[in-house]
């Protein structure tokens, strides 16, 4: 699991849909994703959309992440309560419960189970938060939306940045951290689609 395999996937996925340019928009890891997607493949993105994250390392924070999709007996779960009255344990953001209760499924023979390939982000984890290595531009216009209250897209990123995405511009969002979308929807939709009705 590479930032460069998955921007590759990205644009297989276009491939297969016949799709030749496109807006590409991610958060947070698929923020890193879609910045490798767009330094590889310039012609094919014809705007980005980054949100919340930078293009460096990020020190290692979901160790309990891991914890809980290891530790909690998802066999025995009856139903979503259940999951989320576990998941507390671990997590006490509402939001952020509902968001790694998407990686649960329930089984055809009863309870639950992880479907993500929790091993395998384990072992690529360093990698997904390490240093994001760049030799390339992209010329493209980039908006970066940041939330107000977040501490992942900072002041001092901004000459990296502009090193490599110069045609860029910030946006911030009120009232939000790092789950900017879920935390201030409307005023993150309300941005977004000024910056995707601009020329």
């Amino acid at each position: 699991m590479t930032y460069e395999l998955m921007a590759e996937d990205v644009i297989e996925l276009a491939d297969t849909l016949n799709v030749e340019t496109f807006i590409l928009m991610g958060h947070s890891m698929g923020g890193k994703t879609a910045m490798r997607a767009a330094l590889m493949f310039p012609d094919r993105i014809s705007k980005l959309i980054i949100v919340d994250i930078a293009p460096k390392a990020y020190p290692a924070s979901h160790s309990v992440y891991f914890k809980a999709f290891e530790e909690i007996d998802w066999a025995k779960m009856k139903n979503r309560t259940e999951i989320d009255e576990a998941l507390k344990t671990y997590e006490k953001n509402d939001g952020v419960r509902l968001f790694l209760a998407k990686n649960i499924d329930r089984l055809e023979t009863g309870g639950f189970a992880v479907k993500s390939n929790i091993p395998a982000i384990k072992s690529a984890y360093e990698h997904i938060g390490g240093d994001f290595k760049m030799d390339t531009v992209y010329n493209g216009k980039t908006l970066f939306i940041y939330g107000e209250k977040s501490n992942y897209l900072l002041e001092e990123d901004r000459p990296l940045i502009n090193q490599h995405f110069p045609n860029n511009q910030y946006s911030m969002v009120k009232n939000a951290s790092h789950w900017v979308h879920a935390e201030n929807p409307s005023d993150f939709l309300n941005q977004l689609n000024q910056f995707l009705k601009s020329n």
